[in-house]
């Protein structure tokens, strides 16, 4: 409906944003709590999930007003969060993608992701288009295409021509990603870029 909902990072200034797609302008924002460093999100019907780095806490709002509803924990960390109609995919840096009950949060199984027989490290901002799974790998410009059954990598996309020119900061990557199925377009992000 023409917006973007962001979760951005670093303890002391995460957020919860809602912003216009053509304009960027937050139209909407809340503060997350300065001992969180706020990361993954994902919108399930009436509700965002949003996941934090290192503290096993996460949060559900109401989307239209950013109401907190609940929280829920979970174990390692929270990276990268997407839904494919009917679950969550959760990431937490590791070659492991675990899926989530959407109403729950409990788990409900994993799949380890392989590129031909090697593990794929640094799973991170997640997004699921047209049933795969994709997958920013941190620290790079890639993007996996994983087949959510098999956990096999069956394509890469290339996005190192979306440098951004000056990068003051080594953690200045790609990093978010979100698919929009009725224009049939893929929106990605970079972490720090200026």
């Amino acid at each position: 409906d023409g917006f973007l909902y962001e979760s951005t990072g670093q303890n002391g200034r995460s957020s919860l944003r809602k912003v216009g797609l053509e304009t960027g302008k937050v139209v909407l924002r809340l503060a997350v709590g300065r001992q969180y460093f706020a990361e993954g999100l994902a919108a399930w019907g009436s509700q965002l999930i949003q996941l934090t780095w290192e503290t096993n806490i996460g949060f559900v709002y109401d989307r239209a007003t950013f109401k907190q509803i609940r929280t829920f924990t979970y174990k390692g960390e929270g990276w990268g969060l997407a839904d494919d109609g009917a679950r969550l995919v959760m990431s937490d840096g590791t070659p492991e993608l675990r899926f989530l009950n959407p109403q729950t949060l409990a788990e409900t199984g994993r799949v380890r992701v392989l590129d031909g027989g090697s593990a794929v490290d640094d799973l991170n901002e997640l997004e699921v288009v047209k049933g795969e799974i994709f997958a920013n790998v941190w620290l790079t410009d890639r993007i996996a295409v994983i087949d959510p059954i098999s956990g096999r990598v069956a394509a890469w996309v290339d996005l190192s021509k979306l440098e951004p020119g000056v990068r003051r900061d080594g953690n200045a990557v790609l990093n978010g990603i979100a698919w929009d199925p009725v224009g049939d377009r893929l929106f990605v992000t970079g972490k720090l870029w200026l």
